[in-house]
């Protein structure tokens, strides 16, 4: 086998950064301040009627597939801050996962129609349009609460929260450089050990 297909054949993990966890720490000190309503059972049926659909046969909003969860139809997390919008089933669909996952905080119908991998239309989902106008009914007929976050809360309050935020960033970036400096002198003596294995055959 040649060398080239043997280097295809293997695939070392990604290694993982610290710092490339920032914007998971700043999407939960966003959702850790948003509030939640429960709907009861009556606006669920009345959105499942809307969106066309069944209790016993829920299907993602976005393509049609089985439903695996809800997704906020508007992002809650933009620019690393609140856009407003709260987790409440009118701001709230049927998803699939990967429609979730692909769609992420790009808005809901820009995303559909995008080129975005694994969106409905690079999926060739074929009633996307009546898909789409189905969405757009829902938010018309129920449009998703948008509050002003930093206007409800004291403003010294709201400043010590995003401080310690910015601090917790900062301190991931002074971890980063430590585990650099950590890496490098292990890497190093795993290198020795690495040779000397070789060396006596093992």
């Amino acid at each position: 086998m040649a060398k080239s297909a043997l280097s295809n054949a293997f695939k070392m993990p990604t290694p993982v950064k610290i710092t490339g966890r920032t914007s998971s720490i700043t999407n939960s000190f966003v959702n850790g301040i948003i509030p939640a309503i429960m709907p009861g059972d009556e606006e669920i049926a009345l959105a499942l009627e809307v969106l066309g659909m069944d209790a016993s046969d829920v299907r993602c909003a976005y393509c049609g597939d089985p439903a695996t969860e809800w997704d906020h139809l508007n992002a809650t997390v933009r620019r690393k801050r609140p856009t407003g919008y709260i987790t409440e089933i009118h701001n709230l669909v049927p998803a699939c996962g990967k429609c979730n996952q692909s769609k992420g905080n790009t808005p809901w119908k820009k995303w559909m129609f995008g080129p975005s991998p694994l969106s409905p239309v690079s999926r060739g989902v074929g009633d996307v349009e009546e898909r789409a106008e189905r969405i757009g009914e829902y938010e018309r007929r129920f449009p998703p609460m948008q509050i002003d976050f930093e206007s409800m809360v004291d403003g010294g309050l709201w400043e010590a929260y995003w401080d310690a935020h910015r601090r917790l960033v900062e301190q991931m970036k002074r971890c980063e450089e430590l585990a650099a400096a950590v890496r490098a002198e292990v890497s190093a003596q795993v290198e020795l050990l690495s040779d000397r294995r070789i060396d006596s055959g093992h």
